[in-house]
């Protein structure tokens, strides 16, 4: 697929979209009932999600952006921008969008069984044994390492979270939400400079600091998910801070780095889980505080493989198994994001002074 914004037709907001599929207000309307309340399966600082039904039975679904919302403008032009683009089992597709009357609504492949971190908290009645979190693990870094370094161009996503990991029917995951994402141009030498933005907890605190964007602040993203992964924890609870209560806690002379009491109790814990000290080891070498001492996501994708199958798993076959966004404006800058004084935000941050 190419996209390219028509600066000639209504402003520049006309998305020409070559291959995705351009749907009315009437149909979408149609599909989700009037956008009934029953249809209604998510909402974020951009709006809603709805959940339709296509007149082949397919659902799809549906995610409207709140009217006259500069951000939610922003976000739907850079999604189309970017999934239009990207074709990986692991990534979630775009089928089309809406654009009239005012709305803009970009309509997805619809993965039924919701995030990552509704599983981890309990709410999706999913059981989490410890397989399970491994084969996730491992889709949601192939999805991102596919970004880095196949798409074209490469896509530095940004806003990595259990939030924006979707299951599939078969417990595959996806990785969604690109409105904050950025594409590495050609001249781009490793690094682009930009307005900090992400998700307080997961944000790279190199990338916080400097404004220096890069493959290595997805990776340190993707450190904090896989620690979240083992504790079923968010990033940030009650003040503290995910990674250093477990860099704290963790004593590599002990049973499990003697972390049982960070650790999720329902990955069972009666026969040691094999693979899940290295896992921890990965997690940590991800969250360093140089992005030159993290691994590339290719290296990453190669160690969760190694470790499923440590566990008896053959990484290559597909399994059989079927936080709040703010948007207000907080201190950004030189210090360390996550010092004894932080707070669980999501959105952009200002330039330090």
């Amino acid at each position: 697929m190419i996209t390219h914004w028509d600066s000639k037709k209504s402003g520049g907001s006309i998305p020409q979209l070559k291959g995705a599929r351009c749907f009315s207000f009437e149909e979408l309307k149609k599909y989700t009932n009037n956008f009934s309340e029953a249809n209604d399966i998510g909402s974020g600082g951009y709006g809603k999600v709805y959940r339709g039904t296509l007149p082949t039975g397919e659902l799809i679904a549906i995610k409207r952006a709140q009217q006259g919302s500069v951000q939610g403008g922003l976000e739907f032009k850079t999604e189309i921008e970017l999934l239009s683009r990207v074709h990986h089992k692991n990534v979630v597709s775009l089928l089309g969008f809406c654009f009239e009357r005012g709305e803009q609504m970009l309509i997805y492949e619809y993965v039924p069984n919701g995030s990552l971190s509704d599983s981890l908290s309990g709410k999706s009645g999913i059981r989490m044994d410890w397989i399970r979190r491994l084969k996730i693990a491992l889709g949601a870094a192939r999805g991102l390492a596919y970004l880095q370094k196949l798409a074209n161009p490469p896509i530095i996503h940004r806003d990595i979270k259990s939030t924006n990991i979707l299951l599939d029917e078969r417990l595959n995951a996806k990785v969604a939400d690109f409105g904050l994402s950025k594409p590495m141009g050609d001249g781009e030498k490793g690094h682009v400079t930009t307005q900090v933005k992400g998700t307080m907890g997961y944000l790279d605190p190199e990338y916080y600091m400097t404004q220096q964007l890069t493959e290595k602040s997805d990776v340190y993203s993707f450190g904090v998910l896989m620690l979240e992964i083992v504790t079923a924890r968010k990033p940030i609870e009650r003040g503290k801070y995910i990674v250093r209560e477990v860099r704290l806690a963790m004593d590599k002379t002990k049973s499990l780095y003697n972390l049982q009491e960070i650790l999720d109790a329902s990955i069972g814990f009666a026969a040691t889980p094999k693979g899940l000290e290295m896992f921890v080891d990965l997690a940590m070498s991800c969250v360093e505080e140089s992005g030159a001492d993290r691994p590339t996501m290719g290296e990453v994708v190669k160690e969760i493989e190694n470790i499923m199958q440590l566990a008896g798993m053959n990484p290559n076959v597909e399994s059989a198994s079927s936080s709040a966004t703010y948007k207000e404006a907080t201190k950004g800058g030189s210090l360390h994001p996550y010092s004894d004084d932080f707070s669980a935000y999501s959105g952009a941050f200002p330039a330090p002074r």
